[in-house]
């Protein structure tokens, strides 16, 4: 195991404080999505694909176009084919296409002939941690999210992994071109630990600040928010 850094007296005063960007996901109302600006969000997100949180594309446009500012809209899909992914995050307005369902190193090379924007992938950590394809993605996407695995879902589970679990995996992830996204069970009460163990340059929260699945709590939002950034390293 790594040792765990100590943060008393950190970071020393010559260094400077680096802010770990938030992304709210599983939006399905321009209120929340303006919310989101307003607390100063760097991304908002959408889902394309089977959940109780999906919208089409062209609700989307709607929705997220609410989040004014420069907030970059992610559109969020399944095991899709490439070319209807890269058809719907068109159409959705998207800035940056995010995968779920598993995706290899080739489904990013493959969505990339037919989408031009930035492509994160997604890989739901299991009780083993990361899955062998891990370094080839945090190669190949423009980030990686690291989510829990829950059967029968893709994500938006609310359940956390064991981050403990990555210490050594966080080596391999540091040396990778790809940024780091952290999401799965994060809450304005788990947030700052979740950045001091793992060190990601983007979290990403969906059920943790709802009252109910796709509705935003803002009281959570902004608790979050200000989790967040006390705990930015």
């Amino acid at each position: 195991m790594i040792p765990r850094r100590s943060f008393e007296n950190w970071p020393p005063s010559s260094v400077k404080r680096v802010v770990v960007e938030i992304k709210f996901c599983g939006m399905t109302r321009e209120e929340d999505a303006r919310q989101a600006a307003v607390l100063g969000a760097g991304y908002v997100g959408a889902i394309m694909t089977e959940s109780p949180r999906q919208i089409a594309p062209t609700a989307a446009v709607r929705v997220l176009g609410a989040a004014h500012g420069g907030v970059r809209r992610v559109g969020v899909f399944g095991a899709d084919p490439a070319e209807a992914i890269a058809r719907n995050a068109k159409e959705g307005a998207f800035d940056v296409v995010q995968l779920h369902g598993d995706p290899s190193p080739a489904d990013v090379e493959d969505l990339r002939k037919h989408w031009s924007g930035p492509v994160w992938a997604a890989i739901r950590v299991g009780p083993f941690g990361l899955p062998r394809n891990a370094a080839a993605l945090f190669d190949t996407a423009n980030a990686v999210i690291l989510d829990a695995r829950v059967e029968g879902k893709l994500g938006g589970a609310g359940i956390p992994f064991v981050w403990d679990e990555l210490q050594l995996d966080r080596i391999m992830m540091g040396q990778r071109r790809a940024r780091f996204v952290l999401a799965g069970g994060l809450t304005p009460a788990n947030v700052a630990q979740a950045i001091d163990e793992l060190e990601p340059d983007i979290v990403d929260v969906s059920s943790g600040v709802e009252s109910s699945p796709g509705v935003k709590d803002h009281g959570k939002m902004r608790a979050f928010r200000d989790a967040v950034r006390g705990g930015s390293r």
